[in-house]
């Protein structure tokens, strides 16, 4: 439709249950764009996304046969695919429909004065409809997808998502750039909650991979090159003998897991003889046989201090702020192991913040059942670590006891360190992966989007987004799966329309889109003798960064193109009365 001079557009506000109304005067907005241009049906809901409501939407859009639609309520994140399935069902073009935010950017933002969040809601209405009325109707891109799937990491997460995409018939290719598959958790004797070695759990899954004539697992491989998009991606793989294998595959997900933290020189007294991390203890216990030595001499005191490389000061250089929380549960899980070597072992728990949480708060009561002292101290006064004649010492004002110093001889001092992100630049360059603020992978939203990224077709997993347990990093796996399953075995997908396009009369190229563009979807075309910019609609994602660096204004984004931006400017201006 170019005239807007006839647009139909309904108009619907939600007190949110009270989230929305409490500070925006809902009614009041309603009536302040009734008799507005284009707006031929304005009201509000209680819950506009209940289906009572959706019901009674539908109904008003085929009666009074409205051509598109604003929904002012909360964040579009929450409900916009909601809406749009809304619109379909009452026979509306859903990319004729916009979403207005007057949730968290009124009544949330503004609690201090409900006549400004009132003002700022009737402003974002008016810009809505505006920018509605200058839609037009678009269409989904649909792409083929090949069936087929590549992993990247041979940990458990890796592994069980491969198995879970073998069992729905889908092929999977499976590359670690280490000579061993397993990660981590290969490494690990008895873990917890259940005692069961990591070992043996990884060899169980990779003797099921090799069973499966659709899996194919590489190792010493790494990826050296990606190209194409969703559903069809090509890959090609380094080998470990050099050569270069070329795949397509429909969809990549990264399982590339973590690096346990470091401590440097002197921190906590890392460096002294008989001061461990808790992988390098781990060891030691797996290694027990009976009996608990170091350095050939019993252990009978062991002190545990926790949060090494965890929740640090931000000013410190590359602080791990992030809490990596499965390392509370692994220490107090390797006291319960020494104990059961050792029954009269004596273990000191200094720590700043207990998490053993959900199920694993039994191991926490177990191990105090079994002797284990622990004692609390504040981020401004930690232990000190101290060597004197060949003997550890550890000093700590225990703030349980209202601050007093206790003194504790130990054979062993266990570090208990956290997860920190693989470095992997090449991957990040080639896949571009988005990367969080503590450095790990970035999902879209971690309630809605856990396992998706910004880029269609690639999925994140296990410890490669953030620290977890061996049961998250799985859980997880297992939601990447589904993910991927539900995206390849219909044998299509539809693309979002909302994509750049370029106008062949104003275009010269000069190139500054291509550069500006951080998926590669712009592309360098000949037309008709004249050198232009072309959008590859399935790699573009409609970011617009490379609508304000072309001279000549030659691209626009769907949806939002300059007379819409322009109309929702002028709209929100407007005096409200």
């Amino acid at each position: 439709m170019t005239d807007n001079s006839e647009r139909r557009l309904g108009v619907y506000i939600c007190y949110c249950g009270g989230n929305i109304s409490d500070y925006v005067d809902v009614e009041k907005v309603a009536d302040a764009v009734r008799n507005d241009p284009f707006v031929a049906a304005a009201r509000t809901n209680m819950f506009t996304c209940s289906d009572a409501a959706q019901h009674d939407m539908i109904t008003e859009i085929q009666e009074k046969k409205l051509d598109g639609i604003v929904i002012a309520s909360c964040s579009p994140k929450l409900h916009l695919n909601t809406f749009k399935a809304m619109a379909e069902r009452a026979g509306l073009n859903p990319y004729q429909y916009t979403q207005v935010n007057i949730r968290e950017q009124c009544s949330w933002a503004h609690t201090h004065s409900k006549d400004a969040a009132t003002e700022k809601a009737i402003r974002l209405v008016r810009a809505g409809i505006a920018r509605t009325a200058l839609m037009r109707p678009l269409n989904r891109l649909r792409v083929d997808t090949t069936p087929s799937v590549l992993v990247i990491g041979a940990g458990i997460a890796g592994l069980r998502s491969a198995l879970a995409l073998s069992d729905m018939g889908i092929s999977v290719f499976i590359i670690e750039h280490e000579q061993q598959a397993g990660g981590m958790v290969g490494r690990l004797g008895k873990m917890f909650p259940n005692g069961k070695k990591g070992s043996d759990l990884i060899n169980s899954l990779l003797n099921a991979v090799k069973r499966r004539e659709n899996i194919s697992l590489f190792t010493s491989a790494r990826l050296v090159e990606k190209n194409g998009s969703v559903g069809k991606f090509s890959v090609k793989i380094s080998t470990a003998n050099g050569d270069i294998i070329s795949l397509t595959v429909g969809a990549i997900i990264v399982t590339t897991g973590f690096t346990p933290y470091q401590p440097s020189e002197t921190e906590f007294g890392f460096g002294l003889n008989g001061v461990l991390t808790l992988p390098e203890y781990a060891d030691l216990l797996n290694h027990a046989n009976g009996s608990l030595k170091f350095n050939c001499r019993d252990v009978n005191t062991v002190s545990f201090i926790y949060c090494v490389g965890s929740r640090e000061h931000l000013k410190e250089n590359n602080a791990h702020t992030y809490c990596s929380r499965y390392c509370c549960t692994a220490a107090v899980h390797a006291a319960l192991q020494a104990a059961e070597v050792k029954p009269d072992i004596q273990q000191y728990h200094i720590f700043r913040d207990i998490r053993t949480y959900g199920k694993y708060e039994v191991l926490y009561e177990e191990s105090l059942k079994r002797g284990s002292v622990f004692l609390r101290y504040e981020e401004s006064d930690p232990p000190q670590v101290t060597s004197r004649d060949g003997k550890l010492q550890v000093t700590v004002k225990d703030h349980l006891t209202g601050g007093d110093e206790i003194e504790i001889n130990t054979d062993l001092v266990v570090l208990v360190t956290g997860m920190t992100p693989t470095a992997n630049s090449d991957l990040v360059n080639i896949l571009k992966l988005p990367i969080g603020k503590d450095g790990f992978y970035n999902e879209i939203h971690p309630k809605l989007k856990p396992v998706e990224t910004v880029i269609d077709g690639l999925f994140i997993a296990g410890t490669a987004q953030g620290p977890k347990t061996a049961s998250e990093s799985v859980a997880s796996s297992m939601a990447a799966a589904s993910k991927v399953a539900g995206l390849l075995l219909k044998g299509y997908i539809d693309l979002e329309p909302l994509v750049a396009r370029v106008d062949a009369s104003l275009c010269t190229w000069c190139g500054a889109c291509e550069k500006a563009c951080p998926y590669g979807a712009v592309q360098h075309l000949h037309c008709d003798g004249k050198e232009i910019a072309g959008i590859d609609p399935v790699l573009c994602k409609g970011e617009g960064g490379c609508v304000p660096v072309c001279p000549y204004n030659a691209i626009e984004v769907e949806g939002y193109t300059n007379k819409q931006i322009t109309s929702m400017i002028d709209a929100l201006a407007r005096e409200v009365a």
